[in-house]
């Protein structure tokens, strides 16, 4: 299938007419408007500073359904330890940028460039992207950040800086965003630390099925 070239019409091919490692286009910019419909439509930005923007919608699609959270049991030994303080959207722009900086196996730079990391605060500004932050003496320890779609959360990024401190973070999220009604967690793609957390892998048309259902 061809790759499409975005213009600066905000419009998006079908998701379906990804490639099979999950490109769909590229080109366009990070205007939140445009942003904001990429996530409505199953589709999220992922590119190195050397690189044109590029568009994906992979299939399969990692998930995570709330009620399927899996806590081990020395998780919830920190959780009943109150081992750390999780806030809400108090420092979103230390969050994304401790995010940019996280070190991670097999990438050799990151693919928050600061265009990137610019768009996100401006979308955190209008409502749209929230942060989790994990405090431990009241020093930012962890945290992540994502997209919010009514029901569902488009996950970004996350970052630790003690052991499990992210991890404690994402739990305390994905336990209060199912008590306030939330039915997904998009994932994006595959990594076995979230796979530890209860996240699977569903079909780009089933995860589109329920993006258009609680979006």
């Amino acid at each position: 299938m061809p790759i499409f070239q975005l213009n600066e019409t905000i419009i998006f091919p079908n998701p379906n007419q990804a490639e099979p490692d999950g490109l769909l286009a590229f080109g366009g910019d990070l205007n939140p408007l445009r942003l904001l419909e990429a996530y409505n439509n199953g589709i999220f930005p992922w590119f190195s500073d050397n690189e044109p923007i590029l568009w994906w919608s992979p299939n399969p699609r990692f998930v995570l359904f709330p009620e399927k959270l899996n806590i081990s049991k020395s998780m919830k030994s920190l959780i009943n330890q109150n081992k750390f303080k999780v806030t809400y959207n108090q420092c979103f722009e230390q969050v994304i940028s401790n995010c940019k900086k996280a070190e991670r196996n097999g990438q050799s730079d990151t693919w928050i460039t600061s265009d990137m990391q610019n768009a996100y605060i401006q979308l955190h500004k209008m409502g749209i992207a929230h942060s989790v932050e994990v405090w431990e003496n009241k020093q930012l320890v962890g945290g992540l950040y994502g997209i919010q779609l009514h029901q569902i959360f488009c996950g970004e990024s996350m970052f630790s800086l003690k052991n499990n401190a992210s991890k404690y973070g994402f739990i305390s999220f994905v336990e209060k965003f199912k008590s306030n009604g939330g039915k997904l967690i998009d994932c994006q793609v595959y990594t076995a630390h979230l796979e530890s957390l209860g996240a699977e892998e569903i079909s780009r048309n089933n995860f589109l099925e329920l993006l258009y259902q609680y979006k």
